[in-house]
């Protein structure tokens, strides 16, 4: 539903608007969508609060057509919507908010086709994104490895995405942004002690 209000000030809810907390991504559309790196960008972006396909422009440096071509792929893939609208001089605004804090592709399911890889990695952009923190001494990153069972495992990673969501609801302040990326997956070749003998 689009709601009409008067532009207000800064709100202390992150984002500003109301939207789910996850949506499970079960078309290859959805997937496309988010396989590519202005989308996602504008996506994150979103997460602090809603925003005109101009604002977005000038935040990503990119021209309006453009940036306005890309919220259409979102709209369409159900990954945005409008939020609310303001009337400037006879022109209505339209502000585009995400439709949920969290897309994932559920565990088990390969979405996929001839023009889209079946899988989409964020560690690869993490890397792109990370290297020049990486470079400056900046770069806070842990790895490590645990044998447990699967149902530990799922439980551990519902853990984490609370901790993402928590990240996310950060009030936004300061002129640097920050990139949070977690991972979780199976080493079926990862050494494994022999059983303890009495």
């Amino acid at each position: 539903m689009t709601v009409n209000v008067p532009d207000s000030g800064p709100s202390d809810q992150v984002p500003d608007y109301e939207l789910a907390d996850r949506l499970e991504l079960t078309t290859a559309d959805q997937v496309r969508a988010i396989g590519d790196e202005l989308r996602t960008t504008i996506l994150g972006l979103l997460h602090e609060r809603a925003a005109t396909v101009t604002e977005l422009a000038t935040a990503v440096r990119r021209p309006k057509s453009t940036v306005a071509h890309h919220v259409g792929v979102l709209a369409d893939a159900g990954l945005l919507r409008v939020v609310r609208t303001r009337r400037v001089r006879a022109i209505e605004e339209r502000y585009y908010g995400r439709t949920a804090r969290m897309f994932y592709i559920g565990l088990g399911r390969r979405v996929g086709g001839p023009d889209q890889p079946a899988d989409i990695n964020d560690f690869e952009a993490a890397a792109t994104e990370s290297s020049a923190a990486y470079r400056g001494g900046q770069l806070r990153s842990l790895t490590r490895h645990v044998r447990i069972p699967q149902e530990r495992a799922a439980e551990f990673w519902t853990r984490v995405a609370d901790l993402v969501s928590d990240f996310e609801r950060l009030p936004r302040s300061g002129d640097v942004g920050y990139g949070l990326t977690v991972g979780l997956y199976p080493i079926p070749d990862y050494p494994v002690l022999p059983d303890k003998k009495d």
